[in-house]
């Protein structure tokens, strides 16, 4: 039997992958399209040579046409990788025999790592194209819910009990916002990351002379990069950022997994993630509908929680050169982008296709009676009795019922000084859910006009 070559991790796995993993963002990080990151900035810096009449024009274009990847034996390259123990010379070495005369012009005057950096920022640039489309699926998946979902009161819970009513539409509109702020973050961050590099040994440029900052900015323009003030072979602030706001994004990804998972339970059943006939939950127990879907996300989202530690080490780097850590962004920054996309995949499919049960939400907004309504009464005394005499008023009242299972209008019109400040008619048009909601309503409509502004002026822009 042919062996098989193991995955090593979840994203290359063909029987998991599918779970974790976006196979377009994957594709981005695969061995070839590295190499051709690569090649594509040797191309770059030789062109731009050929601006400035340092390299002939024509071997310039001799060594654009042999920087294919697709053409390359990427197996003998590997092998010379690890005869070599150098992640770039073998590929330096190829081009030049490809490019027969004009191979002497490869790498002219550029050092490993102003290729190595500047190729992982054209792969990070793929994949930050894709997952800010992704990221604006999610959120229109988010919009259509909480526009959908605008009046439907819920019970609100802090400290996972109940407390106040909201909306279910105010729940995603909150989630909405979130989003929005990671895709106005991944577009802030741009011009910060996607800048290219080019500082010879040492980041001094010496070795290109008085044309040095020049060829630079030239580089950068053939790859539609930005030129950065200095050399940054040691200042990896952009790469961390990135990986940063791309664990940001997963943490809220996992929160809606999570959040769908608790309301999910049986004693709630609220919503449920989507079912359809054949999608099963558990292999002994035929009955069970689990939330598969929001588990893996959330088991997702703790694998790139990890990251930003990660980078952020890899920040300490010695001097003006440091080998040590390039492992450390060339796994992390991939990983990273690959489980993000994955994860923001399977968020909108969880929001797409979502259950809301709302006879189950009337009914657990009704749990807990007029109880839950003890803000309103407490607001209602504080007029005659002050805060601090309402709070405890009120207080008492509560904790009775809870003991006696009686209303809260009931045990508070046991206390004189209620009777002396309000009546049991005006209690009964106070203690209803459906009328305190605040400005649930409005803020979902500023949330929504916020979103829809922002994919106007992108849409003008484009």
């Amino acid at each position: 039997m042919a062996s098989e070559a193991p995955a090593a991790h979840l994203t290359d796995s063909r029987a998991l992958g599918s779970l974790f993993a976006s196979a377009e963002i994957r594709d981005v990080f695969t061995d070839r399209a590295m190499i051709q990151s690569w090649l594509d900035v040797e191309v770059a810096l030789v062109r731009a040579q050929a601006d400035l009449g340092i390299v002939p024009a024509d071997d310039a274009d001799t060594i654009a046409a042999s920087a294919l990847a697709t053409e390359w034996d990427l197996n003998a390259l590997a092998t010379e990788i690890g005869r070599t123990a150098h992640p770039l010379v073998p590929v330096i070495r190829e081009l030049a025999a490809r490019s027969g005369d004009a191979g002497g012009w490869v790498h002219y005057g550029a050092t490993t790592q102003d290729i190595t950096d500047t190729g992982l920022v054209l792969q990070a640039r793929a994949a930050l194209d894709l997952t800010a489309a992704l990221l604006r699926d999610l959120i229109g998946t988010l919009t259509g819910l909480a526009r959908r979902h605008r009046d439907l009161p819920m019970i609100g819970r802090t400290h996972a009990q109940h407390a106040l009513p909201i909306t279910l539409g105010f729940k995603f509109a909150v989630l909405l916002a979130e989003a929005e702020r990671h895709l106005q973050r991944l577009t802030q961050l741009r011009p910060r990351v996607l800048v290219a590099e080019l500082g010879g040994a040492v980041g001094s440029m010496a070795s290109f002379g008085p044309q040095g900052p020049e060829l630079l900015h030239r580089m950068a323009r053939h790859l539609d990069l930005g030129t950065p003030d200095i050399a940054w072979h040691t200042a990896r602030d952009g790469f961390a950022e990135l990986t940063c706001v791309l664990s940001m994004i997963s943490a809220t990804c996992g929160k809606i997994a999570n959040e769908i998972r608790v309301l999910q339970r049986t004693e709630v059943a609220e919503i449920e993630e989507p079912f359809v006939l054949g999608k099963v939950g558990s292999s002994t127990m035929p009955h069970k509908r689990n939330p598969m879907l929001a588990e893996f996300v959330l088991s997702n989202a703790i694998l790139t929680r990890q990251s930003p530690a990660a980078m952020l080490t890899a920040m300490l780097q010695e001097h003006e050169r440091d080998m040590t850590v390039w492992g450390v962004e060339w796994s992390v920054l991939p990983e990273t982008f690959i489980l993000t996309g994955g994860l923001l995949e399977r968020a909108t499919r969880l929001l797409d296709g979502l259950i809301v049960h709302p006879e189950a939400i009337r009914r657990n907004l009704h749990r807990l009676g007029d109880l839950m309504l003890s803000e309103v009464a407490m607001m209602r005394l504080a007029n005659e009795l002050g805060k601090t005499e309402a709070h405890e008023v009120v207080y008492q009242a509560a904790m009775a019922a809870w003991e006696s299972g009686r209303s809260l209008k009931d045990a508070l019109l046991d206390d004189e000084r209620v009777r002396a400040a309000t009546d049991p008619a005006e209690l009964d048009r106070l203690l209803v859910p459906e009328s305190y909601l605040g400005s649930c309503a409005s803020f979902v409509d500023q949330v929504l006009a916020g979103s829809a502004a922002r994919q106007a002026e992108e849409d003008s822009g484009a």
